[in-house]
């Protein structure tokens, strides 16, 4: 393999990586605006109207941390996933499922339903991106 060969590789998987850390957010973010719109139209106007904080947004102050952890759950599981080792997506999950449980437990606000869509997103938008970058690596 030629030298820039093997340059163009890694800058496919630094870019698709970045992609997976930062991007992610942004997605995990428009999935839970689009979850609190559904649910406003599904409770109607009065309902609505009545509660002025969403609860998903509402439980982002319960589940502290949750971008930091985000950045590197997606990480954890594009470098898993390149490695060729995806039983490390399990372990990075029952990590944050067991290091969440306390706050989940403990909460009565939207926090399960927020756990549960944004580690969803983000699993699958990670993946997605190791795939992506599996697939461009594969072209050459």
């Amino acid at each position: 393999m030629t030298f820039w060969l093997v340059v163009a590789k890694a800058a496919i998987v630094a870019v698709c990586a970045a992609l997976a850390v930062l991007a992610g957010g942004r997605v995990v973010t428009a999935v839970f605006r689009l979850a609190e719109r559904s649910r406003a139209t599904e409770l109607g106007d009065d309902e609505s109207a009545a509660q002025p904080i969403a609860p998903l947004t509402k439980a982002a102050g319960t589940l502290r941390g949750g971008q930091w952890i985000g950045m590197l759950e997606r990480l954890a599981i594009f470098a898993t996933l390149l490695a060729g080792f995806p039983e490390g997506l399990a372990v990075a999950m029952i990590l944050k499922g067991f290091a969440r449980y306390p706050e989940l437990k403990a909460s009565s606000t939207g926090a399960a339903e927020r756990f549960i869509i944004g580690t969803f997103v983000s699993v699958l938008f990670a993946c997605a991106s190791a795939g992506l970058a599996l697939w461009l690596i594969q072209l050459f």
